[in-house]
Parts: structure tokens; sequence; C-alpha cells
């Protein structure tokens, strides 16, 4: 008697050999225990589930206003690229301007100066 008793100890629970079995083992207690106690387990789905949507909506929110930085720069680095474009055509035409400026001084004063030579002659 005592034998069969120690045979039927034995018996329910073999030990899983392969990765296979023990998952199957895992899978199999967690499911009775679920079984035995569904308020528990529902109490672990609505506070795991809720924290994993709140988890989800800020993530997407952050990606969203990242987003939405990252068009402002883009916006904003267009718009410094074309003042210094304007600015550096600007102060090139007002060199321009300032150099045809110094030659008509130059000849109206009755001094030759001539663009290319500087300096005495």
């Amino acid at each position: 008697m005592t034998t069969e008793q120690n045979e039927d100890k034995q018996a329910p629970s073999p030990s899983p050999v392969g990765l296979k079995e023990m998952m199957e083992e895992q899978y199999r207690k967690i499911k009775e225990n679920a079984e035995a106690y569904p308020y528990v387990w529902a109490s672990y789905i609505l506070v795991y589930g809720g924290f994993a949507l709140w988890t989800t909506y800020r993530w997407r929110k952050l990606r969203k206003t990242e987003d939405r930085v990252r068009v402002l720069q883009e916006r904003l680095r267009k718009i410094v690229e074309a003042e210094e474009s304007a600015s550096s055509i600007s102060s090139a035409q007002k060199g321009q301007q300032s150099s045809v400026a110094s030659v008509e001084k130059g000849s109206s004063s009755g001094a030759t100066i001539s663009p290319t030579k500087s300096g005495p002659s």
C-alpha cells in the first residue's frame, strides 16, 4: 500500500525534460490558478492593463509632441537660412555700391583711380 501511495505521488508531477514540456507545465499551473482565483486575476488584468493603456497614451503624446517640435525646428531653420542669404546678398550689394560710390568720388575730384591698380604709379 505504501508503494502505491509513493507511485501516486510521483505520477502526477513528472519532471519536464525539455523546454516545451516546462512551458506546458507552467501554463497548466497558471490556468488552474486562474480558474481557482478569477477575481485576483481580473484585478491583475485591470491594474496592469490600465497601466499599459496609460503608458501607451503618454508614449503617443510624447511622439506627437516631438514630431511637432521637429516640424517647427525645420521651419525655423529655413527662415534663418533665408534671412542669412538675404543679408549676405544685401551686404554684397552694399559693398558693391560703396566701391562704386568711392570710385565716383575719386573721379569727381579730378584724380583718376584705376580699380585694377592700387597705390602710387
